[in-house]
């Protein structure tokens, strides 16, 4: 029977590694970042280790304790490695032995596979590039970018990641406004205050790859303070824990441009003409 997954306590996490599509150099961040929602007792990379592409890989397999799966490329050209993590992948689900799983890849052969698990009830999250076909992303309850797992994230590095589409076309920074506006109307409440974690909630409803980090912001409520003139934000004291609350700004309490302050000369030519 297929178990509901739950944040709040440590659950056993399934790590799934596509080796042909991942960076060995961050896999410490990798792992840190999937320990946020379980902890990953099942840890498997796949690959063919005869190849020299995976030998950036070796020397952090016995460092993290992540098995190695061998899986030779049966014609030149073909990757086998998503058959393989398929198969795996089904394996522990009907094993139930993870109440998660985790997908480390930019391939969009596993779309139907977070998918699968996903209606199985099983929380699965996805790891990869910017440049992941969206039907992927959208396919697991939560995507995050390795772009945003790095220490420093600049501008141009945004840029230059924004434009890695597949198909080769510029696809411009996307503007967080009108997503935190919808997910604030699925959050809102009849007092006109949304709580914080529901709208977190409602932006991964909308859209698993949603992350402040893409825009800059290390948390949400960091993103949303920037944008003052649309959001107001109130916190409130209950029994030690801070509950953050979030309202929209009518129209007409928005801030209006300050006029511009009158230049001495003309106010002396005023005084004059009188």
């Amino acid at each position: 029977m297929s178990r509901p997954f739950n944040e709040k306590k440590q659950q056993r996490m399934a790590m799934l590694i596509d080796g042909d599509n991942a960076q060995p150099t961050l896999i410490v961040k990798i792992l840190a970042e999937a320990g946020k929602y379980g902890q990953t007792t099942i840890r498997r990379i796949y690959g063919d280790w005869t190849t020299p592409q995976m030998n950036g890989w070796k020397e952090c397999l016995n460092n993290h304790a992540i098995q190695p799966i061998q899986q030779f490329r049966y014609t030149v050209g073909k990757n086998a490695t998503d058959s393989a993590m398929i198969i795996d992948a089904m394996d522990l689900l009907h094993s139930h032995l993870v109440d998660g799983f985790c997908i480390v890849s930019s391939d969009s052969d596993y779309t139907r596979l977070a998918t699968r698990i996903r209606e199985a009830g099983i929380f699965v999250m996805g790891i990869g590039q910017r440049k992941t076909p969206k039907p992927f992303v959208n396919a697991c309850n939560i995507f995050i970018y390795t772009e945003n797992l790095t220490d420093d994230i600049s501008e141009k590095q945004i840029a230059a990641a924004d434009k890695s589409t597949p198909n080769g076309k510029e696809n411009p920074r996307p503007n967080p406004v009108p997503m935190l506006k919808e997910a604030f109307e699925m959050a809102v409440g009849e007092d006109g205050w949304a709580h914080l974690g529901g709208i977190g909630t409602s932006l991964r409803t909308l859209d698993p790859a949603f992350d402040p980090r893409t825009f800059g912001y290390s948390q949400l409520i960091q993103l949303i303070k920037a944008h003052k003139d649309l959001f107001t934000i109130r916190k409130e004291d209950d029994k030690g824990s801070s509950a953050v609350y979030v309202k929209r700004r009518s129209p007409e309490k928005r801030r209006k441009p300050a006029k511009a302050k009158e230049t001495v000369p003309a106010r002396e030519e005023r005084t004059e003409r009188n």
